[in-house]
Parts: C-alpha cells; structure tokens; sequence
C-alpha cells in the first residue's frame, strides 16, 4: 500500500513538472534580429564583417542549443547543425547569441555553411535537434538597405520592423532589442509622491507589520511549548491529562507560593534559590571526634576543703 502511495505521489509530482519542463525546452529560441548586408555594425573573432543571425533564449534558464539546425532553405531542413562540445552554445537566461552567415563553418562554432543574398527575400529557420520539428521562423524583406536590420520589437516577441541605427531605432546584436535607461514605474512613483511621504508611510507599514507577526509568532510558539511541557510533566508522573482536575492542573497563585516559602523559612530554616522555583538546600555537618571541642578540655579537679 505504502509503495503504491508513493508511485501515485511521484507521477503527480512529475504532472505537476510537466509544464515547467516544456516552458524550458528548446521552444523558446527565437530568432531575435538579422542583418543581410554588413558593412559597419558588427564583426567577427576575424575582425571581418558578415551577415548575421541573432538567437534569443526567452526561457527564465539556462538553454543548450547543441545539435540544433539552422537553415536558409525549407527543403534542406538539417543544412547547418550546431556542432556539439561548445560551451557557448549554452545560453544563459533571457540572452543573446550571434551567428555569422558567411558560409565559413571551419572558422568556429557560430559560422554557419551558407550566406544570405542581398537584394531578395531571404527565409531562415531554426529546427530542433530532430531535424522536423520548426522551432522557430522568419523572412527578411528583400529592401532591407546595408547596415539595416530586420528585428522584433521586443526580445522573443512582437512585431517585425525596420531598424536603422539611429538615435531611437538602435541595432542591438547580442544585446536587448529595447534599451531601458530609465524605470517607468519610478518615474510615476516620483510624480505622485515628490515629498516621499508616501513611501515613508509605506516603509513604516511594512516594517510595524513584520514586528506584529514576529510578535505573534513568538507568542504562539511560547504557548505551543508550554502546553507540550505540561504534557511531558503530566507523562512523567504516569497521570494523564485529561484524568487531571482543572483546580490541580492551574497554577499556583501567587499569595500560596509566598505563603509556603515562609512557612518554610520559619520552621525548616529553608530559603529560594531562584524566583518562582522553590528550592530546599541539605545542610552536610560532618561529626568527627577529633574535631570536637568536648574532647579538647580537660575536666578541672575539684578541691574540697575539710572541716
């Protein structure tokens, strides 16, 4: 029974994973940014200006993209495969990676077999590594102009525009589609709250509200431990809590505590060593003959005078 519990809860926990799993897969490598025609923006390790491709991982991990095909043609889907044993081929996060389509792939990992011509439509696609399955797709227009690129809007999703460089419409290989220099949202927390009263106030409650539950959690946790001692005290002596009278089970009152300690320190010559715990201390004398003061004196001799 306990086995087949526990197959039950692994193939629910693997459900559970399921979708996680799939949201890490290699579904999410887009084709992020082309450029046809390179003559200024980017260069390779050569220090030579090709074509190229730039790859997105839009997955919140790490993705491998070994074995992978790239392709300028739709019916030759496994023209050029990413080799394997390249550790740059594993992307991290939400970034970037650039493919030089220079028709060169003895020159390294990220030049590819084939080229894109200039002056016409030119498709590429990205297959898995199983050669049919299309990961992802796109056609450049034939009047993109040198040194323009064909990009999404934003990295891995939106529409595809016209880059040109300029001081808005940056081309960004291996780099975000969109260059945030500034926060928006600070931007409008600053004009509605200029003073920063608001975000005093809300520090304040932010802190007050954590000290409150810290409060509350310690005082639960002092309860949950003082009846789980009363418990143990009630085990120890055999008695059972429920069996235990509600007058014997309370505590003393103060007036009856204070009531024995003097009863006890007048009669038995006793004292408290510590608050609210009563204490008896046993006096050790030790007797021995040679330290007693009976054998230490002489008898003195009684004169009698006669009569």
């Amino acid at each position: 029974m306990k086995k087949t519990i526990t197959l039950i809860a692994i193939a629910l926990m693997m459900l559970a994973a399921a979708p996680g799993l799939s949201a890490q897969s290699r579904g999410a490598l887009r084709i992020n940014e082309v450029m046809v025609v390179n003559d200024s923006s980017l260069v390779d390790e050569y220090g030579r200006a090709h074509a190229w491709i730039e790859l997105f991982n839009a997955n919140y991990a790490p993705l491998e993209i070994s074995s992978v095909f790239l392709t300028n043609d739709s019916t030759n889907k496994r023209k050029y495969p990413v080799p394997l044993g390249d550790v740059n081929t594993d992307i991290p996060k939400r970034q970037h990676v650039v493919f030089f389509a220079d028709g060169e792939p003895n020159r390294g990992t990220f030049h590819t077999n084939f080229t894109l011509v200039p002056g016409q439509d030119n498709w590429i696609g990205v297959y898995d590594a199983d050669g049919l399955t299309l990961i992802d797709e796109v056609t450049v227009p034939a009047s993109l102009l040198p040194n323009q690129s064909w990009a999404r809007t934003e990295d891995g999703a939106g529409e595809w525009a016209v880059r040109t460089g300029g001081q808005n419409d940056y081309i960004t290989p291996s780099s975000a589609n969109v260059i945030k220099d500034t926060n928006r949202k600070i931007e409008e927390f600053a004009k509605r709250d200029e003073n920063g009263f608001g975000m005093t106030l809300m520090a304040m409650c932010i802190v007050f509200s954590a000290l409150l539950l810290l409060c509350l959690c310690f005082y639960g946790i002092g309860k949950i431990g003082a009846a789980i001692s009363k418990v143990r005290k009630f085990r120890a002596h055999g008695v059972e809590r429920d069996t235990v009278p509600d007058e014997l089970s309370a505590h003393d009152s103060g007036e009856e505590i204070a009531a024995i300690v003097m009863a006890l320190h007048e009669h038995l010559n006793t004292h408290d060593a510590e608050s609210t715990v009563l204490t008896i201390n046993k006096v050790k004398r030790a007797y021995s003959p040679w330290s007693s003061k009976i054998y230490s004196l002489r008898e003195v001799p009684e004169h009698r005078r006669g009569k």
